[in-house]
């Protein structure tokens, strides 16, 4: 009986470690696991989101922050023209400050789209994936329907969010030129320009 035990246990453990590996080598599935995980959250801790925000929105953030590659992100947003400007602090200074910006934002926006479900396009051929990768989704409110769009790069980590469009607002590009124009209302003065980063990409056309 106990090796038998020992046997199943095995088995179990086998079985769970493959679905780690097979989520950090399969883009699709580490999408769509999150995204149900998120969803669970929408749902069935929906009543935090009157009486607790805070907590709410951290849930949300525990499950989307291991997600992203922020400093690629961050780099991105800047632009080679204010990430050459930056020095090597400052850099490293917007990293953390567009993280905490942006899972806010990201964060608050799912907060408001209330009982949802999110279904990911599974390819029906799967081809062999190089180091970039897109994930659709469907966001389906209960009244309408939006698309998503996740581009991926694979790292040492494993597969991590580059960029997100949602329902053709492409999120990377509006924080770009947001920062841009940021950066030229200061004179171009970076530690000026860091200083008062908030990044707003609205409800991305989604209500």
């Amino acid at each position: 009986m106990l090796n038998i035990l020992k046997k199943n246990f095995l088995v179990f453990f086998l079985l769970i470690n493959s679905l780690y590996i097979l989520s950090d080598e399969d883009p699709y599935i580490f999408i769509d696991e999150n995204a149900q995980k998120m969803v669970r959250v929408l749902t069935e801790d929906s009543s935090l989101f009157e009486t607790d925000r805070a907590l709410y929105e951290d849930k949300i953030k525990e499950i989307f922050e291991p997600m992203i590659d922020f400093r690629r992100v961050a780099a991105s947003v800047m632009g080679k023209k204010y990430y050459l400007l930056a020095t090597k602090e400052e850099r490293a200074e917007f990293v953390l400050i567009f993280k905490d910006s942006l899972l806010d934002t990201y964060a608050e926006t799912l907060a408001q789209w209330g009982d949802s479900t999110i279904t990911t396009e599974f390819p029906k051929n799967k081809e062999e994936l190089s180091k970039n990768a897109e994930v659709k989704q469907t966001l389906d409110t209960g009244t309408s329907k939006y698309p998503i769009s996740y581009k991926l790069r694979k790292s040492k980590d494993g597969w991590k969010i580059v960029n997100i469009i949602i329902n053709g607002v492409n999120l990377g590009l509006t924080f770009r030129n947001q920062f841009q124009a940021l950066a030229v209302s200061h004179n171009e003065n970076i530690s000026d320009t860091l200083r008062n980063w908030v990044s707003d990409a609205g409800t991305a056309g989604i209500t």
